[in-house]
Order: structure tokens, then sequence, then C-alpha cells
């Protein structure tokens, strides 16, 4: 499962930075938010956000411009449709 950690601070090390877009077919990534760390299971699609940086398998951070973004991501509302949507390199990072 992805626990992600969600910074302020861009400069933490490891921290892979993440535009949130409303255009499902322009995100590399599908993310389905999850509300139980065991729902989420051991995939980079489900995400279950944690307020413990040290419990997390990523460390993200929001950023305002796409084009400052190492990955562009759609949440989606169910956890089926989540998915990689395009190659990256991060997959597997989550």
């Amino acid at each position: 499962m992805a626990k992600v950690y969600a910074t302020d601070n861009k400069y933490d090390s490891d921290v892979i930075k993440v535009f949130l877009t409303d255009d499902k077919y322009d995100a590399d990534l599908w993310f389905c938010k999850m509300g139980d760390k065991y729902d989420a299971g051991d995939k980079d699609e489900l995400w279950y956000f944690t307020d413990d940086k040290y419990d997390a398998s990523a460390i993200i951070y929001w950023v305002d411009n796409k084009y400052d973004a190492d990955v562009v991501v759609y949440k989606v509302s169910d956890k089926y449709d989540a998915k990689w949507n395009k190659g990256n390199q991060y997959i597997g990072r989550f």
C-alpha cells in the first residue's frame, strides 16, 4: 500500500512532487484515498495518508504547477478505477 505523508517542505529527502489535476486523462496516476491502511493493499494507486513521516512509504509535496511535478495525479472515488494511466519513473515508489 502507499502510506503517504504530505510534507510542507519540498526539500525533504526523497520527496516526490505531486500535482493534483482536474483532467483525468492528463494524469500519470489515478489514485484512490483509503480510510484504513489495511484496505489499501500493496498498490501505488491506493493511498492512505499518515501523520507519521517515518511510517510512510512515500513523502509527497503538493505543487501548484503541473510543470514542477514529478507525478501528476487524479483522485478517483472507487478503488477499482485507481491505476497508473501513463508510464512514469515513479512507478513502484509509492
